[in-house]
């Protein structure tokens, strides 16, 4: 373990917008269920061309950092060393601050789209769709990685999108199939779908929900649920949401900069859900 209950330790989010961001909430109730009273988690508003500067001016007292956009690759250079996770899409959102001082670069989205997953009883699929070609897809894609079997269609607007995802299926050794996404209706009868398209994209595909659904992960969670959630739901079908994705990578967030194991996950989900029931 690196830190006791009784060491001062820091950590904080940053990114450009922050203020929405609930990683305070849920890695504040880890530290009250796990007794690290004297640990602190702050938010910052910082973009790239502040990044370095800040990292520059932490103190020994500094355990680990979580990055939002637009800092998830900009922080690439300025660590010491990166994981295979982080590596393979080219994405950083967890920095620990060693005993040595070296700043280490993890990237827990993906491992927590699998952990959401299990939780909800998905262990594996034979194939699965995803709604968008952004950077939240390629994690996406690395998740299915390891959860999917066969084939992965990615329904995206533009020519210059469907390219991008081909490549991200080269490097990381999926199979993927492109499509246009005037066809998305279909990928709602895969029986896994992962939206990760911005609040609103989805909304028109709602009336489009097969009657017996299998999965849907949508990453969004503000506004909650989505049009497409709520009517996933509606007709039986599974839903994970993006609170179960951000509780989950918070959880190894936690994990990685205390020290800590038996992180808990349901604390940390209570209070991400009263977070935004207050809004």
């Amino acid at each position: 373990m690196r830190a006791g209950a009784t060491d001062a330790r820091r950590a904080a989010v940053l990114g450009s917008p922050i203020a929405h961001s609930l990683s305070p909430v849920l890695h504040r109730a880890a530290y009250g269920e796990l007794g690290l009273t004297s640990w602190s988690y702050d938010r910052f508003e910082i973009d790239e061309a502040a990044l370095p500067g800040f990292l520059a001016e932490l103190g020994p007292e500094w355990a680990g950092l979580s990055l939002t956009m637009p800092l998830k690759r900009a922080v690439i250079p300025l660590l010491d060393e990166i994981s295979e996770t982080a590596a393979s899409v080219e994405a950083v959102n967890t920095v620990v601050f060693t005993k040595d001082g070296r700043r280490v670069g993890d990237n827990t989205d993906i491992p927590g789209m699998v952990a959401a997953l299990r939780e909800r009883g998905i262990e594996q699929v034979d194939s699965a769709a995803i709604l968008g070609a952004g950077a939240t897809a390629s994690s996406a894609l690395a998740a299915l990685a390891r959860v999917c079997t066969g084939e992965i269609v990615a329904y995206v607007r533009s020519e210059a999108r469907a390219a991008e995802m081909r490549q991200w299926g080269e490097r990381l050794d999926v199979e993927i199939r492109t499509a246009d996404w005037a066809e998305a209706d279909r990928a709602l009868r895969a029986p896994l779908v992962i939206a990760t398209t911005p609040a609103g994209t989805t909304d028109a595909l709602a009336a489009s929900v097969p009657e017996r659904p299998a999965t849907l992960f949508d990453v969004l969670y503000d506004p909650w649920p989505t049009a497409l959630a709520a009517r996933w739901s509606m007709y039986g079908g599974a839903v994970v949401s993006g609170l179960d994705l951000l509780v989950h990578q918070a959880v190894l967030q936690v994990e990685q900069m205390t020290g800590r194991v038996a992180v808990p996950v349901e604390a940390m989900r209570n209070a991400g859900e009263r977070a935004l029931e207050a809004r």
